[in-house]
């Protein structure tokens, strides 16, 4: 019987576990690059080497779940600000601090602006969050109305070029979002 593969549900110890090796590892990463050996990741983390493996089969998919939790907490932020007062505020900041995040963060600047390979991913949670914010600035005329939520990668990804070059020209890309008055 072929049906859809169900991911099966991991203890509370599992799941502890999981998470203490993605914040080792995102700490790792931040520390000492990806040559980092998963050993030391296991160190940081207080578990066992075979604890980090039976969650993560390489360090190539360590890493990538790094990136992707990094950005499920992104997507959490976007919809902690869909309530704020002011719309244009929390999406212009919330945009400032995607890009800080992204600057610190080679691996989540690309993942951010990559194509998305399965609808599951983490990134639909964080662009339809950003969307969101983006229509809720858009409502109240913060933003320009032509600009669409699917620009939203690109824009992150040339905000980021321009700020490694120039803050000037990067404040350019922030002042053409604005509605002109």
């Amino acid at each position: 019987m072929n049906g859809p593969t169900v991911k099966p549900t991991l203890r509370a110890d599992a799941r502890r576990n999981r998470a203490r090796v993605l914040a080792a590892a995102q700490e790792a990463f931040a520390d000492e690059g990806p040559a980092v050996p998963l050993d030391e990741i296991a160190r940081r983390a207080g578990v066992g080497a075979g604890t980090v493996y039976r969650h993560f089969p390489s360090k190539e998919s360590l890493f990538e779940a790094v990136v992707m939790d990094r950005i499920d907490r992104l997507a959490e932020q976007a919809a902690e600000r869909l309530d704020a007062a002011d719309p244009g505020a929390a999406f212009f900041g919330y945009f400032e601090a995607v890009v800080q995040q992204a600057l610190l963060n080679k691996a989540l600047c690309d993942a951010l602006g990559a194509p998305m390979s399965t609808p599951e991913e983490p990134k639909t949670q964080f662009r339809v969050q950003f969307g969101r914010l983006l229509r809720r600035a858009q409502a109240v005329g913060a933003v320009r109305p032509d600009v669409e939520p699917e620009d939203l990668p690109a824009l992150l990804s040339s905000y980021l070029a321009l700020q490694r070059h120039s803050n000037t020209l990067a404040r350019v890309l922030i002042d053409g979002l604005r509605p002109q008055r």
